[in-house]
Protein backbone atom coordinates (compact mmCIF):
# COMPACT_ATOMS: atom_id res chain seq x y z
CA UNK A 1 0.00 0.00 0.00
CA UNK A 2 1.60 2.92 -0.96
CA UNK A 3 1.82 5.86 1.89
CA UNK A 4 1.59 9.56 1.16
CA UNK A 5 2.58 11.10 4.19
CA UNK A 6 1.21 14.94 4.91
CA UNK A 7 3.65 17.01 5.75
CA UNK A 8 1.40 19.29 7.57
CA UNK A 9 0.03 16.95 9.98
CA UNK A 10 1.91 14.21 11.80
CA UNK A 11 -0.14 10.83 12.72
CA UNK A 12 -0.10 9.89 16.48
CA UNK A 13 0.96 6.22 16.68
CA UNK A 14 -2.39 5.61 18.75
CA UNK A 15 -4.47 6.62 15.81
CA UNK A 16 -3.02 5.29 12.76
CA UNK A 17 -3.93 5.61 8.99
CA UNK A 18 -7.05 4.75 7.23
CA UNK A 19 -6.97 3.54 3.89
CA UNK A 20 -8.48 5.52 1.13
CA UNK A 21 -8.97 4.31 -2.98
CA UNK A 22 -9.11 6.66 -5.76
CA UNK A 23 -8.53 5.35 -9.57
CA UNK A 24 -4.76 5.26 -9.08
CA UNK A 25 -4.74 2.68 -6.02
CA UNK A 26 -4.68 2.66 -2.12
CA UNK A 27 -3.64 5.93 -0.14
CA UNK A 28 -2.93 6.16 3.52
CA UNK A 29 -4.79 8.85 5.31
CA UNK A 30 -4.03 9.71 8.91
CA UNK A 31 -6.83 8.25 10.70
CA UNK A 32 -7.83 11.81 12.18
CA UNK A 33 -7.76 13.46 9.12
CA UNK A 34 -10.82 15.44 6.90
CA UNK A 35 -9.48 14.86 3.68
CA UNK A 36 -8.92 11.85 2.25
CA UNK A 37 -6.73 10.37 -0.94
CA UNK A 38 -7.33 13.27 -3.09
CA UNK A 39 -5.81 15.80 -1.03
CA UNK A 40 -3.18 13.65 0.11
CA UNK A 41 -2.16 13.12 -3.42
CA UNK A 42 -1.87 16.71 -3.71
CA UNK A 43 0.00 17.60 -0.72
CA UNK A 44 2.71 15.42 -2.34
CA UNK A 45 2.36 16.42 -5.61
CA UNK A 46 2.70 20.47 -5.31
CA UNK A 47 5.23 21.16 -2.48
CA UNK A 48 5.49 24.27 -3.85
CA UNK A 49 4.54 27.71 -1.96
CA UNK A 50 4.10 26.79 1.76
CA UNK A 51 1.18 28.83 1.28
CA UNK A 52 -1.88 26.13 1.76
CA UNK A 53 -5.31 26.83 1.08
CA UNK A 54 -6.03 27.42 5.00
CA UNK A 55 -4.14 30.59 4.41
CA UNK A 56 -7.14 31.90 2.70
CA UNK A 57 -10.21 31.87 4.69
CA UNK A 58 -12.27 33.73 1.99
CA UNK A 59 -11.48 31.29 -0.18
CA UNK A 60 -12.45 28.53 2.11
CA UNK A 61 -15.50 30.22 3.24
CA UNK A 62 -16.68 30.43 -0.65
CA UNK A 63 -16.32 26.95 -1.39
CA UNK A 64 -18.09 26.08 1.33
CA UNK A 65 -21.18 28.54 0.06
CA UNK A 66 -20.90 27.29 -3.09
CA UNK A 67 -21.22 23.21 -1.89
CA UNK A 68 -24.24 24.15 0.66
CA UNK A 69 -25.98 25.87 -2.30
CA UNK A 70 -25.31 23.00 -4.00
CA UNK A 71 -26.41 20.88 -1.67
CA UNK A 72 -29.92 22.66 -0.93
CA UNK A 73 -30.80 22.89 -4.78
CA UNK A 74 -29.79 18.56 -5.91
CA UNK A 75 -32.20 17.95 -3.25
CA UNK A 76 -34.74 20.54 -4.42
CA UNK A 77 -34.49 18.75 -8.20
CA UNK A 78 -34.84 15.57 -6.60
CA UNK A 79 -31.07 14.27 -7.22
CA UNK A 80 -29.70 13.94 -3.24
CA UNK A 81 -32.07 13.07 -0.65
CA UNK A 82 -32.81 15.07 2.38
CA UNK A 83 -30.60 13.42 5.01
CA UNK A 84 -27.36 13.71 3.10
CA UNK A 85 -28.28 17.34 1.55
CA UNK A 86 -28.96 18.33 5.25
CA UNK A 87 -25.68 16.88 6.64
CA UNK A 88 -23.58 18.57 3.71
CA UNK A 89 -25.31 21.58 4.47
CA UNK A 90 -24.36 21.39 8.09
CA UNK A 91 -21.21 20.77 7.69
CA UNK A 92 -20.65 23.52 4.87
CA UNK A 93 -22.12 25.92 7.66
CA UNK A 94 -19.37 25.04 10.25
CA UNK A 95 -16.54 25.52 7.71
CA UNK A 96 -17.82 28.84 6.80
CA UNK A 97 -17.92 29.45 10.85
CA UNK A 98 -14.24 28.52 10.82
CA UNK A 99 -14.25 25.04 11.62
CA UNK A 100 -11.88 22.98 10.37
CA UNK A 101 -9.72 25.51 8.65
CA UNK A 102 -6.67 23.42 9.46
CA UNK A 103 -7.60 20.72 6.93
CA UNK A 104 -7.33 22.46 3.72
CA UNK A 105 -3.83 21.49 3.39
CA UNK A 106 -3.51 21.64 -0.24
CA UNK A 107 -0.76 24.36 -1.84
CA UNK A 108 -2.54 26.95 -3.48
CA UNK A 109 -0.64 27.03 -6.75
CA UNK A 110 -1.45 23.50 -7.98
CA UNK A 111 -1.46 21.74 -11.48
CA UNK A 112 -5.49 21.22 -12.60
CA UNK A 113 -7.14 24.08 -12.95
CA UNK A 114 -7.61 23.69 -9.12
CA UNK A 115 -9.45 19.92 -8.74
CA UNK A 116 -7.22 19.77 -5.53
CA UNK A 117 -8.80 22.38 -4.04
CA UNK A 118 -12.32 21.43 -5.26
CA UNK A 119 -11.35 17.55 -4.04
CA UNK A 120 -9.72 19.46 -0.90
CA UNK A 121 -13.02 20.94 0.28
CA UNK A 122 -15.07 17.70 -1.28
CA UNK A 123 -13.48 14.90 1.24
CA UNK A 124 -13.34 17.64 4.09
CA UNK A 125 -17.35 18.05 3.76
CA UNK A 126 -18.09 14.54 2.90
CA UNK A 127 -16.15 13.34 6.17
CA UNK A 128 -17.39 16.36 8.14
CA UNK A 129 -20.93 15.55 6.79
CA UNK A 130 -20.77 11.72 7.57
CA UNK A 131 -20.05 12.36 11.53
CA UNK A 132 -23.09 14.47 11.83
CA UNK A 133 -24.89 11.09 10.19
CA UNK A 134 -23.57 9.53 12.96
CA UNK A 135 -21.16 7.65 10.67
CA UNK A 136 -17.25 7.46 10.48
CA UNK A 137 -14.94 9.03 8.41
CA UNK A 138 -14.28 7.76 5.23
CA UNK A 139 -17.62 5.48 5.20
CA UNK A 140 -18.28 6.94 1.40
CA UNK A 141 -20.47 4.04 0.66
CA UNK A 142 -22.87 5.77 2.70
CA UNK A 143 -21.65 10.16 1.74
CA UNK A 144 -19.16 10.23 -1.11
CA UNK A 145 -17.41 13.51 -1.76
CA UNK A 146 -17.82 13.01 -5.38
CA UNK A 147 -21.21 11.41 -5.78
CA UNK A 148 -22.76 13.77 -3.37
CA UNK A 149 -21.29 16.27 -1.85
CA UNK A 150 -19.83 17.25 -5.80
CA UNK A 151 -23.12 16.56 -7.38
CA UNK A 152 -23.92 18.24 -10.59
CA UNK A 153 -20.87 20.23 -10.35
CA UNK A 154 -17.03 20.45 -11.72
CA UNK A 155 -13.93 21.58 -10.60
CA UNK A 156 -14.07 23.58 -13.71
CA UNK A 157 -17.60 25.67 -12.32
CA UNK A 158 -16.96 25.52 -8.78
CA UNK A 159 -13.47 26.72 -8.55
CA UNK A 160 -14.15 30.00 -10.70
CA UNK A 161 -17.25 30.87 -8.63
CA UNK A 162 -15.59 30.30 -5.41
CA UNK A 163 -12.66 32.42 -6.33
CA UNK A 164 -14.97 35.30 -7.33
CA UNK A 165 -17.06 35.35 -4.16
CA UNK A 166 -13.70 34.91 -2.01
CA UNK A 167 -12.30 37.93 -4.37
CA UNK A 168 -15.56 40.29 -3.65
CA UNK A 169 -14.65 39.40 0.13
CA UNK A 170 -11.33 40.92 -0.09
CA UNK A 171 -12.80 43.51 -2.23
CA UNK A 172 -15.12 44.72 0.33
CA UNK A 173 -12.55 45.11 2.89
CA UNK A 174 -9.85 46.82 0.64
CA UNK A 175 -12.78 49.42 0.21
CA UNK A 176 -13.70 50.03 3.83
CA UNK A 177 -9.56 50.48 4.07
CA UNK A 178 -9.55 53.11 1.05
CA UNK A 179 -12.00 55.17 2.63
CA UNK A 180 -10.39 55.24 5.92
CA UNK A 181 -6.89 56.82 4.32
CA UNK A 182 -9.22 59.18 2.33
CA UNK A 183 -11.16 60.35 5.19
CA UNK A 184 -7.68 60.87 6.81
CA UNK A 185 -6.20 62.74 4.00
CA UNK A 186 -8.95 64.96 3.58
CA UNK A 187 -8.87 65.66 7.33
CA UNK A 188 -5.53 67.03 6.71
CA UNK A 189 -6.30 68.61 3.99
CA UNK A 190 -8.95 70.76 6.19
CA UNK A 191 -6.20 71.28 9.08
CA UNK A 192 -3.67 72.61 6.40
CA UNK A 193 -6.22 74.63 4.29
CA UNK A 194 -4.35 78.06 4.97
CA UNK A 195 -0.80 76.49 4.98
CA UNK A 196 0.81 78.29 1.99
CA UNK A 197 3.78 76.40 -0.27
CA UNK A 198 5.35 75.97 -3.53
CA UNK A 199 3.78 73.71 -6.02
CA UNK A 200 6.28 71.86 -7.91
CA UNK A 201 6.01 70.43 -11.54
CA UNK A 202 9.55 68.46 -12.19
CA UNK A 203 10.68 68.74 -9.08
CA UNK A 204 11.51 72.86 -10.10
CA UNK A 205 9.67 75.43 -8.07
CA UNK A 206 6.00 75.97 -10.04
CA UNK A 207 3.30 78.32 -8.71
CA UNK A 208 1.91 78.52 -4.98
CA UNK A 209 -0.39 76.50 -3.54
CA UNK A 210 -1.80 75.25 0.20
CA UNK A 211 -0.56 72.26 1.61
CA UNK A 212 -4.21 71.70 2.14
CA UNK A 213 -4.60 71.86 -1.62
CA UNK A 214 -1.69 69.23 -2.09
CA UNK A 215 -3.43 66.30 0.42
CA UNK A 216 -6.84 66.95 -1.01
CA UNK A 217 -5.98 65.67 -3.89
CA UNK A 218 -4.10 62.98 -2.31
CA UNK A 219 -8.22 62.29 -0.73
CA UNK A 220 -9.55 62.89 -4.53
CA UNK A 221 -7.60 60.86 -6.47
CA UNK A 222 -8.33 57.75 -3.64
CA UNK A 223 -12.54 58.76 -4.30
CA UNK A 224 -11.52 57.71 -8.12
CA UNK A 225 -9.83 54.26 -6.71
CA UNK A 226 -12.72 53.30 -4.69
CA UNK A 227 -15.05 54.15 -7.51
CA UNK A 228 -13.26 51.57 -9.94
CA UNK A 229 -12.88 49.29 -7.53
CA UNK A 230 -16.23 48.65 -7.12
CA UNK A 231 -17.44 49.03 -10.49
CA UNK A 232 -14.68 45.78 -10.94
CA UNK A 233 -16.44 43.93 -8.05
CA UNK A 234 -19.78 44.11 -9.88
CA UNK A 235 -17.93 41.97 -12.26
CA UNK A 236 -17.22 39.08 -10.34
CA UNK A 237 -20.65 38.12 -10.03
CA UNK A 238 -21.07 36.75 -13.09
CA UNK A 239 -20.85 33.31 -12.20
CA UNK A 240 -20.80 30.18 -14.28
CA UNK A 241 -22.00 27.57 -11.75
CA UNK A 242 -24.28 25.43 -12.96
CA UNK A 243 -21.90 25.30 -16.71
CA UNK A 244 -20.18 21.85 -14.61
CA UNK A 245 -16.73 21.04 -17.18
CA UNK A 246 -17.22 23.07 -19.91
CA UNK A 247 -20.63 25.02 -19.97
CA UNK A 248 -23.30 22.62 -21.23
CA UNK A 249 -24.46 21.70 -17.47
CA UNK A 250 -23.63 18.01 -18.61
CA UNK A 251 -24.74 16.32 -15.39
CA UNK A 252 -26.89 18.47 -13.64
CA UNK A 253 -30.62 18.02 -13.43
CA UNK A 254 -32.42 20.89 -15.15
CA UNK A 255 -33.35 23.68 -12.88
CA UNK A 256 -29.93 23.01 -10.62
CA UNK A 257 -28.76 25.98 -11.84
CA UNK A 258 -31.48 28.45 -10.89
CA UNK A 259 -31.89 27.22 -7.56
CA UNK A 260 -27.72 27.00 -6.62
CA UNK A 261 -27.98 30.36 -7.53
CA UNK A 262 -30.81 31.32 -5.17
CA UNK A 263 -29.47 29.71 -2.55
CA UNK A 264 -25.87 31.15 -3.57
CA UNK A 265 -27.17 34.70 -3.25
CA UNK A 266 -29.08 34.38 0.11
CA UNK A 267 -25.58 32.69 1.78
CA UNK A 268 -23.69 35.11 0.91
CA UNK A 269 -25.82 38.11 1.02
CA UNK A 270 -25.08 39.58 -2.62
CA UNK A 271 -28.41 40.05 -4.15
CA UNK A 272 -26.47 40.66 -7.98
CA UNK A 273 -25.21 36.90 -8.54
CA UNK A 274 -26.33 36.14 -11.57
CA UNK A 275 -25.40 33.34 -14.38
CA UNK A 276 -24.15 34.71 -17.67
CA UNK A 277 -26.31 34.13 -20.89
CA UNK A 278 -23.45 31.73 -22.60
CA UNK A 279 -21.90 29.68 -19.82
CA UNK A 280 -19.19 27.91 -22.46
CA UNK A 281 -18.08 31.47 -22.43
CA UNK A 282 -17.85 32.15 -19.20
CA UNK A 283 -16.44 28.78 -18.39
CA UNK A 284 -13.23 29.77 -20.67
CA UNK A 285 -12.98 33.49 -19.86
CA UNK A 286 -10.47 35.10 -16.94
CA UNK A 287 -11.51 39.03 -18.52
CA UNK A 288 -12.73 39.71 -15.03
CA UNK A 289 -9.89 38.86 -13.08
CA UNK A 290 -7.36 40.51 -15.67
CA UNK A 291 -9.78 44.05 -15.23
CA UNK A 292 -9.44 43.03 -11.36
CA UNK A 293 -5.39 43.12 -11.67
CA UNK A 294 -5.43 46.28 -13.81
CA UNK A 295 -7.53 47.93 -10.71
CA UNK A 296 -5.71 47.41 -8.14
CA UNK A 297 -2.48 48.22 -10.84
CA UNK A 298 -3.96 50.75 -10.50
CA UNK A 299 -4.33 51.38 -6.93
CA UNK A 300 -0.76 50.11 -6.64
CA UNK A 301 0.63 53.37 -8.64
CA UNK A 302 -1.09 55.96 -7.36
CA UNK A 303 -0.59 54.92 -3.79
CA UNK A 304 3.10 54.46 -4.63
CA UNK A 305 3.06 57.43 -5.82
CA UNK A 306 1.85 59.04 -2.96
CA UNK A 307 4.02 57.77 -0.45
CA UNK A 308 7.36 58.90 -3.18
CA UNK A 309 5.36 62.37 -2.30
CA UNK A 310 5.16 61.61 1.08
CA UNK A 311 8.92 60.88 1.28
CA UNK A 312 10.20 63.75 -0.91
CA UNK A 313 7.90 66.31 1.44
CA UNK A 314 9.57 65.47 4.60
CA UNK A 315 13.36 64.98 3.52
CA UNK A 316 16.04 66.26 5.13
CA UNK A 317 14.94 67.41 7.82
CA UNK A 318 17.46 69.67 7.22
CA UNK A 319 18.95 69.28 3.94
CA UNK A 320 15.76 68.64 2.43
CA UNK A 321 12.20 69.78 1.55
CA UNK A 322 11.21 69.22 5.27
CA UNK A 323 7.85 70.84 4.71
CA UNK A 324 5.88 68.43 6.62
CA UNK A 325 7.11 65.76 9.28
CA UNK A 326 5.65 62.03 9.55
CA UNK A 327 5.09 60.60 12.75
CA UNK A 328 8.88 59.04 13.98
CA UNK A 329 7.78 55.46 14.39
CA UNK A 330 11.89 53.89 14.97
CA UNK A 331 15.05 54.50 14.94
CA UNK A 332 16.68 54.86 11.46
CA UNK A 333 19.83 53.61 11.58
CA UNK A 334 22.57 51.36 13.48
CA UNK A 335 25.64 54.37 13.19
CA UNK A 336 23.85 57.70 12.41
CA UNK A 337 22.50 58.90 15.95
CA UNK A 338 18.87 60.45 15.33
CA UNK A 339 18.08 59.57 12.40
CA UNK A 340 14.35 58.43 11.58
CA UNK A 341 13.53 56.89 8.48
CA UNK A 342 9.54 57.24 6.21
CA UNK A 343 9.59 53.30 6.94
CA UNK A 344 6.12 53.23 6.98
CA UNK A 345 5.77 54.77 3.29
CA UNK A 346 8.49 52.66 2.43
CA UNK A 347 7.14 49.76 3.35
CA UNK A 348 3.95 50.46 1.45
CA UNK A 349 5.93 50.99 -1.64
CA UNK A 350 7.33 47.67 -1.50
CA UNK A 351 3.84 46.45 -1.40
CA UNK A 352 3.02 48.67 -4.73
CA UNK A 353 5.65 46.71 -6.27
CA UNK A 354 4.22 43.41 -5.32
CA UNK A 355 0.88 44.18 -7.00
CA UNK A 356 2.85 45.69 -10.42
CA UNK A 357 4.40 41.84 -10.44
CA UNK A 358 1.20 40.36 -9.80
CA UNK A 359 -0.28 41.86 -12.63
CA UNK A 360 1.94 40.53 -14.74
CA UNK A 361 1.40 37.28 -13.98
CA UNK A 362 -2.42 37.55 -14.12
CA UNK A 363 -1.84 38.92 -17.38
CA UNK A 364 0.57 36.05 -18.34
CA UNK A 365 -1.82 32.67 -16.82
CA UNK A 366 -4.81 34.51 -18.36
CA UNK A 367 -3.21 34.90 -21.89
CA UNK A 368 -2.08 31.09 -21.07
CA UNK A 369 -5.62 29.74 -21.28
CA UNK A 370 -6.52 26.93 -24.12
CA UNK A 371 -9.78 26.07 -25.55
CA UNK A 372 -12.79 25.85 -23.06
CA UNK A 373 -10.68 26.23 -19.49
CA UNK A 374 -7.75 28.32 -18.36
CA UNK A 375 -5.58 25.70 -15.95
CA UNK A 376 -4.02 28.77 -14.42
CA UNK A 377 -6.62 30.13 -12.16
CA UNK A 378 -5.00 29.09 -9.22
CA UNK A 379 -1.57 31.68 -9.54
CA UNK A 380 -4.80 33.86 -10.53
CA UNK A 381 -5.99 33.61 -7.31
CA UNK A 382 -3.02 33.86 -5.58
CA UNK A 383 -1.74 36.72 -7.18
CA UNK A 384 -5.28 38.40 -6.83
CA UNK A 385 -5.98 37.52 -3.32
CA UNK A 386 -2.24 38.30 -1.95
CA UNK A 387 -2.54 42.00 -3.48
CA UNK A 388 -5.77 42.45 -2.15
CA UNK A 389 -4.45 41.19 1.43
CA UNK A 390 -1.38 43.02 1.02
CA UNK A 391 -3.16 46.70 0.23
CA UNK A 392 -5.50 46.40 2.77
CA UNK A 393 -3.35 46.07 5.54
CA UNK A 394 -0.42 48.25 3.86
CA UNK A 395 -3.50 50.98 3.28
CA UNK A 396 -4.30 50.32 7.02
CA UNK A 397 -0.75 51.05 8.30
CA UNK A 398 -0.32 54.08 6.33
CA UNK A 399 -3.64 55.63 7.30
CA UNK A 400 -3.17 54.49 11.35
CA UNK A 401 1.19 54.91 11.76
CA UNK A 402 1.66 57.71 9.34
CA UNK A 403 -1.23 59.91 7.55
CA UNK A 404 -2.86 60.88 10.83
CA UNK A 405 0.05 61.74 12.64
CA UNK A 406 1.88 64.10 9.90
CA UNK A 407 2.21 67.98 10.76
CA UNK A 408 3.41 70.56 8.49
CA UNK A 409 6.15 72.98 9.34
CA UNK A 410 4.66 76.05 9.03
CA UNK A 411 7.57 77.94 9.24
CA UNK A 412 10.10 76.32 6.78
CA UNK A 413 6.75 76.55 4.36
CA UNK A 414 6.36 80.10 4.66
CA UNK A 415 10.15 81.06 3.77
CA UNK A 416 10.32 78.91 0.55
CA UNK A 417 7.01 80.73 -0.81
CA UNK A 418 8.76 84.10 0.69
CA UNK A 419 11.90 83.33 -1.08
CA UNK A 420 10.64 81.50 -4.53
CA UNK A 421 10.94 82.86 -7.76
CA UNK A 422 7.83 80.73 -8.52
CA UNK A 423 5.88 83.90 -6.47
CA UNK A 424 6.40 85.24 -9.45
CA UNK A 425 4.06 83.54 -12.23
CA UNK A 426 1.21 85.22 -10.18
CA UNK A 427 2.62 89.12 -10.51
CA UNK A 428 3.03 88.38 -14.29
CA UNK A 429 -0.17 89.65 -15.54
CA UNK A 430 0.33 92.80 -13.40
CA UNK A 431 4.00 92.77 -14.68
CA UNK A 432 4.17 91.83 -17.90
CA UNK A 433 5.84 88.30 -18.77
CA UNK A 434 9.01 90.32 -19.94
CA UNK A 435 9.69 92.24 -16.39
CA UNK A 436 8.25 89.04 -14.54
CA UNK A 437 11.33 87.11 -16.38
CA UNK A 438 13.62 89.70 -15.28
CA UNK A 439 13.26 90.05 -11.52
CA UNK A 440 12.37 86.19 -11.51
CA UNK A 441 15.85 85.82 -13.07
CA UNK A 442 17.72 88.37 -11.27
CA UNK A 443 15.86 87.03 -8.16
CA UNK A 444 17.52 83.49 -8.83
CA UNK A 445 21.15 84.70 -9.12
CA UNK A 446 21.53 87.10 -6.22
CA UNK A 447 19.52 85.01 -3.95
CA UNK A 448 17.06 87.88 -2.65
CA UNK A 449 13.40 87.87 -2.68
CA UNK A 450 11.92 88.96 -6.03
CA UNK A 451 9.22 90.89 -3.93
CA UNK A 452 11.67 93.38 -2.38
CA UNK A 453 12.90 93.39 -6.33
CA UNK A 454 9.61 95.00 -7.03
CA UNK A 455 9.03 97.27 -4.00
CA UNK A 456 13.09 98.65 -4.63
CA UNK A 457 12.05 99.49 -8.81
CA UNK A 458 8.07 100.57 -7.16
CA UNK A 459 6.47 98.02 -9.97
CA UNK A 460 3.76 97.97 -7.59
CA UNK A 461 2.23 99.20 -4.76
CA UNK A 462 2.04 97.72 -1.57
CA UNK A 463 -1.51 97.55 -1.57
CA UNK A 464 -1.36 95.60 -5.37
CA UNK A 465 1.22 93.33 -3.87
CA UNK A 466 -0.71 92.67 -0.89
CA UNK A 467 -3.64 91.84 -3.24
CA UNK A 468 -1.99 89.58 -5.66
CA UNK A 469 0.01 87.47 -3.21
CA UNK A 470 -2.74 87.05 -0.89
CA UNK A 471 -3.49 83.18 -0.01
CA UNK A 472 -6.95 83.21 -1.97
CA UNK A 473 -5.09 84.87 -5.46
CA UNK A 474 -2.58 82.68 -5.39
CA UNK A 475 -4.68 79.46 -5.00
CA UNK A 476 -7.45 79.72 -6.80
CA UNK A 477 -9.41 79.31 -2.77
CA UNK A 478 -12.30 81.91 -1.80
CA UNK A 479 -11.17 84.61 0.35
CA UNK A 480 -11.82 83.92 3.89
Amino acid sequence: MPLIPDPRHTARPDTGYRTEHDMLGDVAVPADAYYGAHTARAVANFPLTGETLAARPHLIGALAAVKHAAARANAEVGALDGARASAIADACAEIRDGALRDQFVVDLIQGGAGTSTNMNANEVIANRALELLGRSRGEYAVLHPLDHVNLGQSTNDVYPTAVKLALDAHIAELLVALAGLREAFAAKSAEFADVLKMGRTQLQDAVPMTLGQEFGAFAATLAEDEQRLAEARVLLHELNLGGTAIGTGLNARPGYRERAMEHLRRLTGIGTLQSPPDLIEATQDVGVFVQLSGVLKRIAVKLSKICNDLRLLSSGPQAGLGEINLPARQAGSSIMPGKVNPVIPEAVNQIAFEVMGNDVTVTLAAEGGQLQLNAFEPVIHRSLSAGLDHLTAGIGVLTEHCVRGITANRTRLAQTVAASTGLVTALGPALGYETACAIALEAHHTGRPALDLIRERELLTEAELRALTSPASLTGLPAL
